[in-house]
């Protein structure tokens, strides 16, 4: 591997294992989105927080797909940020929706920790930040 290539390949977040990540990452933008979208126009007055919340999940998701995708060292690091908020997120809303479900009366994205998901909420930021922490060792290497 020349130079160049080792530089290229240190800035890549997408290789490997995080070429899943995009791709989970991005399938969680597609569902957080549409879903919320759906749910905003058509019964917003029904559960505005609940609705709203799974809006802003959406564009997490989408803000760290963005940035692994893109690369490099800040972009890495914006991703890092996100995905803890992301778990920060997914913790609160997870645990409020278990000790007062009356503030939910739609599931949101991160409710019971992401189980309409398949806990791919709550997993998902612990694998990136895994990921993100291994990107940045192999980039000081």
């Amino acid at each position: 591997m020349t130079s160049g290539e080792a530089e290229v390949s240190a800035k890549r977040l997408i290789s490997g294992p995080g070429l899943l990540l995009v791709w989970l990452y991005g399938v969680m933008v597609v569902g957080a989105v549409s879903r919320s979208a759906y749910q905003i126009a058509t019964e917003f007055d029904r559960a505005p927080l609940a609705y709203s919340l799974s809006a802003v999940a959406g564009v997490v998701y989408g803000f760290i797909t963005y940035t692994l995708v893109r690369g490099g060292e800040t972009a890495r690091r914006a991703a890092l940020v996100c995905c803890a908020a992301e778990l920060v997120g997914v913790l609160t809303v997870g645990t409020w929706t278990l000790v007062d479900p009356s503030a939910f009366p739609d599931a949101t994205v991160w409710s019971d920790y992401g189980m309409g998901y398949l806990f791919i909420p709550v997993l998902l930021p612990l694998s990136a930040i895994y990921w993100l922490r291994k990107a940045r060792e192999r980039a000081a290497a």
